[in-house]
Formats: C-alpha cells, structure tokens, sequence
C-alpha cells in the first residue's frame, strides 16, 4: 500500500509524514487490497479562520469506487485524527456492504467521486480557443482563469460507469458529498442523486435526448 502525503500552500516535514503512516495502517484491515492512499494537507493563512485552519483530505484507491473523507482543525495532527476516524467508519460500511452484496447477484462499478467544486466549474468565457481548454482524457486535470476575473476553474476528467440509484447513494455516502453524479443503469440518463433531510434521498434526472433548435423555435 502506497502513501503519497502532499502539502498545499504549506510544507510537510518528515516526522509528519511518519506519523500519517503509521496512522492510516489500520486501512488495510479494512481495505486489504488498496493500492494508493493520497493524503493531500491544505493550510488556510486567513486569520479569521484559524480554527479551521489545516484541513486534511484523504483518498482510498482499491479495486472498487474510491472512498474519501475530509476534515479541519487548528492542527494538522487533530485534524488528521478525525479524518481518519470518518475513514475508517466508511471503509467499515464498504467492508459490509461487499460481504452482503455476496449474498446475491452483484455489480460492482467504480465510479470517481465528483467534488463540489468541480461539478459546479463553468467553462471560461475566453473566446480564444485556447483559453477554453477542457480535459480529454480520464484523470487530466486543466485549471484555466474565469475571463478576466481572479477566479480560477479547476476541471477534471472521469471515467462513468452506469449503475442503479442504490449504488450511487451508497457510494455519495462513501465520499461524504451532499450530492453524486451517475449515469442510470436502467434508463441510461445523467443523474444527480442528493441529501435531503434526515434519511430521506432525491434524484434529479437529465433528458438526454439531443435535437437542434434554431432561433425562435421552441425547445
């Protein structure tokens, strides 16, 4: 198992990167073949937010769909700790979920999960072609600025795999998002399935059926 610790807008020393280590062993127990864990630690200069001012995130690659988890806390050390601690209790409900699933007939379908911040990314306003580059392949990643404000647009290519709203929730669970994209199984519609209150879930469905539509015509 492979643990690649990177620093944003911060350095990692040596002894921090023994410490996530040593801390993040214990997902093999739960995940025995994973092969890449990301651990990626984000510290925020705002001070305002000094509270909240190191945020950890950490990405499980296995055979299956990924699972992350995420938290913030006035050091690195606790917030790593209760990273870790939504981690394990995630890869936990994976573990137990396969172990049912085996029961009956299953799919299993790894689809990456899409942060809120990439799915909410528009494409830049820049007419020149080149100021509009979007990915192409799985796993690019292309950042480019939103016309001639400051704002940056970071977007992101993935892999879709279709499966059933069971599995999305399941897997938007796993993630910890409010909200996952996925392609239906069944009707092969672009889905967003979200969080309402409680235990309750919604899903909003995409007609997919394209047509051209001039000006004036209704669409």
């Amino acid at each position: 198992m492979e643990i690649v610790v990177t620093g944003r807008n911060t350095e990692v020393k040596g002894s921090f990167r023994s410490h996530v280590e040593d801390k993040l062993q214990k997902i093999e127990q739960y995940a025995p073949y994973t092969q890449r864990v990301e651990v990626e630690i984000t510290h925020e200069a705002n001070p305002s937010q000094v509270d909240t001012s190191e945020r950890i995130e950490i990405t499980v690659r296995d055979r299956g769909p990924v699972v992350r988890a995420e938290a913030s806390a006035s050091d690195r050390y606790g917030a790593l700790d209760l990273a870790a601690q939504k981690l394990f209790e995630r890869l936990r409900r994976k573990q137990e979920k396969r172990k049912n699933r085996r029961k009956g007939d299953r799919r299993e379908h790894q689809v990456e999960d899409l942060p809120i911040d990439e799915l909410l990314a528009k494409p830049s306003t820049e007419t020149e072609e080149e100021e509009r580059r979007i990915p192409r392949e799985p796993g690019e990643e292309v950042e480019t600025q939103l016309g001639d404000s400051p704002a940056i647009v970071r977007q992101k290519l993935y892999e879709a795999k279709p499966m059933s709203v069971e599995q999305a929730i399941d897997e938007m669970e796993l993630v910890g998002h409010p909200f996952y994209l996925f392609i239906d199984e069944e009707t092969k519609q672009p889905c967003a399935a979200y969080r309402r209150r409680g235990w309750t879930y919604g899903v909003i469905r995409l007609d997919a059926t394209t047509g051209d539509y001039g000006p004036g015509e209704d669409s």
